[in-house]
């Protein structure tokens, strides 16, 4: 018996070894040292406003002071349709027009769970709806946001949801494989501009959502916070992670972006009252040029920063521009 158990280590730790190696050659194979990611960053009016920020001035100075011409900005379910008889997309039409006039491109977000907390933005209206009837009305808004913004020059790239899977994190009803096959399937028959779809770089295996999506989107966090263990850095995880993984799955990394790289502190109580010393603990300009070099090693085409508001109330708020001045580079 112990030697069918020592035998059975033994194997255990051969396999081991050799997917160790496999893993490293493959991080060799896929890697590029001459390749550059191209950078830009996501955009929330609602965000901005909620720290105390003028969002249009925001949203100006990050196109006009820091040059950003790759943009990505969600669709709020309860801002461009507050009632169940009324749209209003005054607030998204001034910022495609403004990127427009600007040469931007623009990830349009389309679907009920998109960027900031709590994901899913619903209206009061929806309120008592059950989840057939939420996600109908859910396919026709996203019919009217594509067909209302097709003609734009801007719109670049169509992104359905948010993290569909994701559903341990968020306010968010959770969604099917066939809910997100038929958003995608609709705005594919409405547009022929690429989908992109989104999943945790950390906490997923990305499957199915890969498999599904013409572009890929990863998130890709450095240090996180949860209640058990309170702040958390990914030490152990390397650029080569997230390259290897999307190789595994057969995604060209021209086809892979990371959607969110972490630029602005994890905070876990309201930022505009926590101390900046605090604040500075999980991102300041030294922090983001190291994750901005981190995300570049990756390989993948594009990376969208995650943070560019809180840059901007550093700036204006706290008389503190080295933010918003590491990131300058980025742009160029």
């Amino acid at each position: 018996m112990k030697k069918r158990k020592k035998l059975i280590l033994k194997i255990v730790i051969f396999v081991i070894v050799i997917l160790a190696l496999a893993l490293y050659v493959l991080s060799l194979y896929t890697f590029n040292p001459n390749k550059k990611i191209v950078y830009g960053v996501t955009f929330s009016e609602e965000y901005a406003s909620q720290i105390g920020l003028d969002w249009k001035q925001t949203f100006t100075a990050l196109l006009d002071d820091l040059k950003i011409r790759y943009i990505r900005i969600p669709t709020y379910w309860d801002n461009i349709h507050p009632e169940e008889n009324i749209y209003n997309f005054n607030d998204v039409d001034w910022q495609v027009n403004e990127a427009a006039k600007r040469d931007a491109h623009i990830v349009l977000i389309v679907g009920r769970r998109q960027p900031r907390w709590p994901e899913c933005h619903d209206p009061a209206w929806v309120s008592g709806l059950n989840d057939a009837t939420a996600h109908d009305k859910v396919m026709t808004d996203i019919k009217a946001v594509v067909n209302r913004y097709k003609n734009n020059k801007a719109i670049e790239i169509w992104q359905v949801e948010n993290e569909p899977f994701l559903d341990f994190f968020g306010e968010c009803p959770k969604m099917s494989k066939k809910e997100v096959a038929e958003e995608v399937a609709l705005v594919k028959s409405l547009d022929t501009r690429r989908i992109l779809l989104t999943d945790s770089g950390e906490l997923s295996s990305w499957y199915p959502l890969i498999k599904m999506s013409d572009l890929f989107g990863t998130t890709l966090y450095r240090t996180t916070w949860n209640k058990l263990i309170g702040y958390w850095h990914y030490f152990f995880i390397t650029p080569s992670f997230y390259r290897v993984k999307a190789f595994l799955w057969g995604k060209p990394q021209e086809a892979v972006y990371v959607a969110e790289l972490q630029a602005e502190p994890w905070i876990v109580n309201d930022l505009v009252t926590t101390p900046l010393t605090e604040q500075f603990k999980t991102m300041n300009a030294k922090i983001l040029v190291q994750n901005a070099d981190f995300a570049n090693k990756t390989n993948f085409y594009r990376a969208y920063f995650w943070g560019a508001e809180w840059w901007y109330w550093l700036k204006t708020a706290k008389n503190d521009n080295s933010v918003w001045e590491a990131a300058r580079k980025y742009f160029k």
